[in-house]
């Protein structure tokens, strides 16, 4: 069904949640035939899922992949990317969407939560493509996700997604050409630490060898770019090289680069790779998020299964990812700020 929904978009409400596995083989057949730009027509349809319930056992797997307490009554801060993932794919799967599936890298999120979640709640999840915007290495989309309790915004969040591709000279007026500070509901940059220019551990390639100790763009990487000194290490994480096909069926992101060498090396990777939401879940379920609150995070460097990172934080609301090794490379930076009442 479709009807008009707020800002003049079509809403597209459907029945169900679509099914995973083919919107990944239609976006990667469709992916050779895009050419991004950031004045590219994209879909303006909001597509909407009513009455969603989480699944308790889906729910109790992803709690333990990530390190969040099993059998709490709330979700965890991070879990309705998980919800709203499906509807996220069916828009960049699609047809109407200028960006390729393959190779997309998720550069950052920003998320917001207004409340508690219930974990035995009834939602309604919006996905909806909220525009195109030029980086310095290709076309950057913005996706926001939202859920709805009882009519009342609970959680959303924005996710940005970046192709790469050299650098066009933008039409104006085009269709799809969006503003500064487009689509950020969490109210934040995109990226809290300022550079956001490494690939995401999820779907980058920035060093395929897995080796560290550079970016994505060959300048060795920073923690951040304002000269402020790394965070205070608070403890050591050791990654089995199963964790992405663990995570992978737990959120039903089951991306190839995350899990086997064989189809991570399709995409250039040695080795697989750990999901990039896996990171910042992780992260959060040591850090601790208040009940409202506002969090963001940006994707640095893939990190290699198996592995070894070190977790750090200031006791200040920001945290980080670093390689448990002498280069010390950062793989995601964030941070956490409490909402006032």
């Amino acid at each position: 069904m479709t009807a008009a929904g707020p800002g003049g978009r079509p809403t597209v409400v459907l029945t169900r949640a679509p099914a995973l596995a083919p919107l990944l083989a239609r976006g990667a057949l469709r992916s050779p035939f895009r050419r991004p730009r950031p004045d590219a027509p994209f879909p303006r349809a909001r597509l909407v899922l009513a009455s969603v319930r989480p699944d308790l056992a889906r729910l109790t797997a992803y709690e333990r992949v990530c390190g969040f307490a099993t059998g709490e009554d709330t979700l965890p801060v991070t879990y309705p990317h998980v919800l709203g993932f499906p509807l996220a794919m069916r828009l960049m799967s699609g047809g109407g969407f200028p960006l390729p599936l393959l190779g997309l890298i998720h550069t950052s999120i920003a998320v917001t939560r207004h409340t508690a979640l219930p974990a035995a709640g009834t939602y309604d999840i919006a996905v909806r493509v909220d525009g195109l915007a030029a980086h310095r290495r290709g076309t950057q989309a913005t996706v926001v996700t939202e859920l709805r309790a009882g009519g009342d915004l609970v959680w959303e969040s924005a996710s940005t997604y970046l192709a790469r591709h050299r650098p066009h000279t933008p039409a104006t007026g085009g269709p799809g050409a969006t503003g500064a500070g487009h689509g950020d509901p969490g109210g934040g940059r995109a990226d809290p630490a300022g550079d956001g220019h490494g690939d995401p551990a999820g779907e980058g390639r920035a060093d395929p060898a897995g080796h560290g100790g550079s970016s994505g763009d060959g300048r060795r990487a920073e923690p951040f770019r304002d000269g402020r000194a790394p965070l205070p290490a608070v403890g050591e994480w050791r990654l089995a090289d199963d964790l992405g096909r663990r995570y992978g069926a737990a959120s039903g992101d089951r991306n190839p680069i995350h899990l086997h060498p064989l189809t991570a090396r399709l995409f250039g990777f040695p080795r697989p790779i750990a999901h990039g939401m896996w990171t910042v879940a992780r992260c959060l379920a040591a850090h601790g998020t208040p009940e409202a609150a506002r969090v963001r995070a940006a994707f640095r460097a893939p990190v290699p299964l198996p592995g070894a990172l070190t977790y750090a934080a200031d006791g200040r609301g920001r945290f980080e990812l670093r390689s448990a090794d002498a280069t010390a490379r950062v793989h995601l930076v964030g941070e956490v700020e409490p909402l006032r009442p």
